[in-house]
């Protein structure tokens, strides 16, 4: 699908200034100048998880309809293992293993009915486990930290279960898995990696019927802690860096995410999480730091962005979509700052969006605006004097909006995006 591309363009936002990095050289120890650079090379495993969400595109297989999509969201946990190796030009190359087991999740919930003896109805769509044999490439770009990309082969098993016959139904799919990633030594042997994961899973026909298909995609942030059996610092060396993170920023990005609408019919007596999209973004923002004592620091963010984050239907010759167009956010971050050059932080506050409902040819249209809070956590490390580069994920969840005044239907949106990108200090 077209947003397959974006793991791409958020790889090269992140890369691309990584590149411009001082060079690392490899000298004797006996000569060493410089900051010592972490060994990336040899053996890791470990142990994390995350949060998500899928997108399911439906289509009637022989017929001109599609409708991206069912969407849902959860957690996982993950266990990993792999091989990296660091050549002399800096750059370093690496194999992984990984396998997950999650609740992400579209449910569909009818509240019981005590007076006729009705208890109630659940039914779920639950990407349960899978794996995950990626390839990436990286840079040092700063003493102990490593940005990558990532790349490869992915295999989820989903499952259809209601409260009444447990599971019902399930199926498995391969597809291909492509992200980035920002991984930070904390101790010689211990690091801590954050990664992002765009996976695009193959057309699925439910049941054998030859009727009606189902492609999932989802998209998920994952944090690890690894323990790699050779880490320390190695021969090579990196200039030393002098940043100061106090200062005014202007920063660009770019991103990907998806979208999860909840609704609610007849006053939340039937609740489906729910209507799913996802799409790119673009980033403009300008805010300020203020470093603490002990590496702490505190700062302000304003932010304003326009993307293609959407739910479509297609039906013949008629086309609908619901598109999180434009949106502004006002956000608080406060992080602690890792050998002068990497910090890493969490970031909350306010977001306001604008979603716009149309329609070709024009049968219903309509817009609207939401508030509500967003919550992530990110990394940022020094290019050069005025110049970083950042990777971050965002969870937002907003307020809901009503389509009739008698309450029939509500929408509760929702999204998990991630943007990476660099900043400019202006002083």
């Amino acid at each position: 699908m077209r947003y397959a591309v974006s793991g791409a363009v958020l790889a090269f936002a992140l890369s691309a200034p990584a590149m411009a990095a001082d060079v690392i050289v490899e000298q004797p120890q006996s000569i060493v100048s410089g900051t010592s650079v972490y060994d990336w090379s040899g053996f890791w495993v470990g142990a994390g998880g995350g949060r998500g969400a899928v997108v399911h595109e439906l289509g009637l297989i022989g017929f001109p309809v599609s409708f991206n999509g069912v969407g849902g969201d959860g957690f996982f946990g993950q266990l990993s293992a792999g091989y990296d190796h660091v050549f002399d030009n800096g750059l370093v190359a690496g194999i992984a293993v990984s396998g997950r087991y999650g609740n992400i999740e579209t449910t569909l919930d009818i509240a019981p009915v005590p007076f006729f003896g009705f208890p109630g109805f659940n039914a779920d769509v639950t990407a349960e486990y899978g794996f995950d044999v990626i390839g990436r490439l990286g840079y040092t770009v700063a003493p102990r930290t490593l940005a990558y990309v990532l790349g490869g082969y992915t295999w989820q098993h989903f499952d259809i279960s209601t409260n009444f016959t447990g599971s019902i139904y399930d199926w498995s799919s391969s597809g291909y898995v492509v992200g980035l990633g920002v991984e930070h030594a904390v101790r010689d042997k211990w690091t801590v990696r954050s990664e992002y994961r765009y996976s695009h899973y193959s057309s699925h026909d439910v049941a054998g019927a030859g009727f009606l298909s189902i492609d999932p995609s989802t998209h998920t942030f994952h944090t690890t802690l690894n323990y790699r059996f050779n880490g320390g610092d190695s021969a090579r060396t990196i200039a030393p860096l002098s940043y100061d993170w106090t200062g005014i920023k202007l920063g660009v990005a770019g991103g990907a995410g998806a979208i999860v609408h909840d609704v609610d019919l007849i006053g939340s007596f039937i609740e489906f999480n729910g209507i799913g999209g996802e799409g790119v973004l673009g980033e403009i923002n300008i805010g300020y730091d203020r470093e603490f004592g002990n590496g702490y620091l505190g700062g302000v963010v304003l932010a304003a962005r326009v993307s293609n984050i959407e739910t479509s239907l297609n039906v013949g010759g008629f086309n609908a979509d619901i598109q999180a167009d434009y949106g502004f956010d006002a956000l608080l971050r406060v992080g602690k700052i890792f050998g002068g050059r990497t910090l890493a932080y969490a970031i909350g506050g306010y977001t306001w969006q604008s979603f716009d409902l149309s329609s070709s040819p024009a049968f219903v249209t309509g817009d609207w605006d939401l508030g509500g809070f967003t919550i992530g956590t990110g990394a940022e490390f020094a290019i050069t004097e005025r110049i970083t580069a950042y990777t971050e994920y965002r969870y937002t969840y907003y307020e809901d909006t009503e389509f009739n005044s008698g309450g029939f239907i509500s929408l509760k949106p929702s999204t998990h995006t991630v943007r990476a990108g660099a900043k400019f200090k202006l002083y």
